[in-house]
């Protein structure tokens, strides 16, 4: 894509070519790999046999068991980073965090590549997330829009009662006219902001975010909680064209007793993810939407006197499927005995923002302005092309 070259580009809400959407599964916490998508033969947990040829998922995950053609797996992911909110920010940017600068989340840069926001948000985060993805020097207009409890009435985006928001509109026109007056010329980015909004109050496209609409069997289908009802909303967000959803599931962060809490959060991703991945197939989203899932690190190989697994972004797993990217495809191997930290194949973090970004259908080595005259590219790693179509 020639519109997408090494150009030095200081970022804007100029379109700069077609791209996909991302999805995001954000499992908070930190995921232990062995008991998700990374077993091992004597893992408490169990193993199930996928719809790959001779890959196994942890016995909690039937449902994404039998799509697990649909995937591509990443078992060697590495990390510096061991600490949640570091973490976070690492998996979410491809980039250690720097004094100075705050890089551009993945959901940021599918975003801005996708041009100019239309009535919707152009990046969403979904349920409740410590640290949602931020547009850092790409500019706040790139920051995830916040929805604690998707599925539910949104709040402030309709009348209280007739005539208050006129009222409180022609108030602020007054207001904001005195202070154009005083400083002719000078932008004013509240303006735009508020512009926005009201688009967005006054827009069919808030259905959306509305799941009663949907039949029983599909609301169903997703499961009754919280996150099940957030990725149906990501589905429906997708469909209406919003290039950036996150969904977050919280609750990995299983210090002590692991198996129970594993068990738990996958009585909730199973049957919700595999539901998404259905629509998304069924209704062709699939083909222009890069899902990836994944969390800070994995889990320490052993288990601990509590019951749980320590932090570990030795060795980690994440889920990748759909446009630009193959299925199918396995990367990494772990130690089943857990005694070598090393993976077989590792995968950088900055290889997987890299890969990410060329199945966005940019280049990872593009760079864009800091704003300070410092030139800092989408991703400092190298694309597995093992991984892109």
């Amino acid at each position: 894509m020639a519109a997408l070259g090494l150009a030095w580009a200081r970022p804007s809400l100029a379109a700069v070519g077609p791209g996909r959407s991302l999805l995001t599964v954000w499992l908070e916490g930190g995921p232990s790999q062995r008991e998700t998508f990374d077993p091992h033969p004597n893992d408490p947990a169990g193993l199930v046999k996928t719809s790959l040829g001779g890959v196994a998922f942890a016995s909690f995950y039937p449902r994404l068991a039998e799509r697990a053609h649909l995937l591509s797996v990443i078992r060697s992911l590495t990390s510096t980073e061991a600490d949640h909110e570091r973490g976070a920010y690492a998996l979410k940017t491809g980039h250690r965090p720097e004094p100075g600068v705050v890089h551009p989340s993945l959901g940021a840069i599918a975003a801005w590549l996708a041009g100019a926001p239309k009535v919707l948000p152009a990046h969403v985060s979904l349920m409740k997330s410590s640290w949602p993805g931020r547009g850092g020097l790409l500019g706040p207009t790139f920051d995830a829009f916040k929805i604690a409890s998707p599925g539910e009435h949104l709040d402030n985006l309709e009348p209280r009662t007739a005539g208050r928001d006129e009222r409180r509109l022609a108030a602020l026109q007054t207001v904001t006219a005195a202070f154009e007056r005083s400083r002719p010329g000078a932008p004013l980015r509240h303006r735009e902001t508020l512009d926005a909004a009201l688009a967005m109050m006054r827009s069919d496209e808030l259905e959306a975010f509305k799941v009663e609409t949907e039949p029983a069997a599909v609301r169903a289908a997703y499961g009754s909680s919280a996150f099940g009802q957030g990725c149906l909303v990501a589905r429906r967000l997708l469909e209406h064209g919003v290039p950036a959803v996150e969904v977050t599931l919280s609750g990995f962060d299983t210090h002590a007793a692991n198996l129970e809490g594993h068990r738990e959060q996958a009585a909730l991703l199973d049957p919700a993810l595999s539901a998404l991945l259905d629509d998304l197939h069924a209704r062709e989203l699939l083909r222009s939407t890069v899902v990836i899932v994944l969390g800070e690190f994995g889990r320490t190989p052993k288990i601990n006197a509590a019951g749980g697994r320590d932090h570990w972004p030795h060795a980690f797993s994440c889920l990748l499927a759909g446009g630009g990217l193959r299925s199918g495809v396995v990367v990494g191997e772990t130690d089943p005995a857990g005694e070598k930290r090393a993976p077989r194949d590792p995968v950088p973090i900055a290889d997987l923002s890299a890969t990410v970004v060329a199945a966005l259908g940019a280049q990872p080595e593009r760079v864009v302005d800091s704003g300070e005259g410092r030139p800092i590219a989408l991703s400092s790693g190298r694309a597995r092309m093992e991984l892109l179509t």
